[in-house]
This record gives structure tokens, sequence and C-alpha cells, in this order.
């Protein structure tokens, strides 16, 4: 007789994978999902949004920014956000040497094209972040030259806002910002998305 018990991986078994530098891999509720690089758009945005928020936090140092950290929540769930904000009264309660072991405050997802890492972010790492307690979380769409932002409210992340081209973003967990998305969606990008 067939089992229907799916095998649900581990973080033990996540780091056994060799690193082929070419994909990235992480960990939902124990099943592997692995994503190619991200192509040269998602990376340009995530270059601007790295200085624009490091900037920011050089004026304002409340906490630090990391780019693309592992972030490992339970032995079934490893994730790998493109960008996260931990404020400095969490930072050492949830930073080791090598990963995060805690929700962040912030994490950010920038949307691939393909349809499969865009329903990833949207609902699963959505759900996985509001699950674990991330107070915010930004989905940035460099093709609609957007960001969704979403805050914790129990324990679902809410949409608050669609931002656009002309908006500003503001937080409250980063008070003081206001980041125009037009310093982000910038027209070097948009020649690449054409």
């Amino acid at each position: 007789m067939a089992s229907n018990v799916k095998h649900l991986m581990t973080v033990d078994d996540l780091e056994a994978i060799p690193d082929d530098q070419f994909h990235r891999y992480e960990l939902i509720e124990g099943e592997l999902y692995v994503s190619p690089a991200p192509g040269l758009p998602h990376q340009l945005v995530l270059h601007k949004l790295q200085l624009s928020l490091g900037n920011f936090l050089e004026r304002n140092p409340i906490g630090r920014l990391v780019p693309g950290p592992n972030v490992t929540f339970n032995k079934y769930n490893s994730v790998i956000p493109d960008i996260v904000f931990v404020s400095n009264e969490r930072w050492h309660t949830i930073a080791d040497k090598i990963r995060f072991n805690a929700a962040p405050d912030l994490a950010i997802e920038i949307l691939s094209p393909d349809s499969t890492n865009r329903s990833r972010d949207l609902k699963l790492k959505r759900e996985a972040y509001a699950r674990f307690g991330v107070t915010e979380y930004w989905v940035v769409d460099t093709w609609a030259r957007s960001i969704i932002v979403f805050r914790l409210s129990g324990n679902i992340l809410q949409e608050v806002t669609t931002l656009r081209q002309n908006d500003l973003l503001e937080s409250p967990i980063l008070p003081g910002l206001s980041l125009k998305l037009s310093d982000i969606f910038t027209d070097d990008i948009s020649e690449l998305l054409t």
C-alpha cells in the first residue's frame, strides 16, 4: 500500500544542497522552492532601494539593512528575502553569525516576471512572513513600477497601499523616511523592460 505521507525537507536538508550560485533555494513549510538567479532589472531596482534605504539609515541609525540574508524561522521554513531591515533593539536577539533566526522588522521582495515566483512572493512568502511575525512586507514590482505595502495585523499581513511612480514611500518602522518611487524606478531600468 502506497503512503500518502509527503517527506518534509528540513533546514539541515537544505544546507546539504551544494551552492551552485545560479539558483536560490528556499524552504517554505518543508517544501523546497528553487528560483533562478535574478535578472538585471531586478538587480538594478535592488541596488537603488539598498542605496536609498542605506542613505536614510546613515542619517537615522535606527537599525540595519541587509541584502539577501538567510532568514530561518524554524526547521521547515528558511527563506532569502531580497532585503531586510532589523531595528537596533532586535538585532542581537535575532542575528547570529550566518543568518537571522526570527522575523526581521521589514522584508522586501522584488518580483520576478514569471508567474511562479510572483505567486510565491505574493501568497506563500506573505503567509510565512505573517505567521512568523514580520511587521511590514514590501512587494516591489519592477514591471508595474509599483510597491505594495503590507503591515501585520493580528497574524495577517494586510495590504495597506499600492504605491506607483510618483508616490512617496513612508513607513512607521522607518520614521522620517520619504522615498520617491521615481528614484527607484528610473529610466535606465525602464529601457531594460522594453
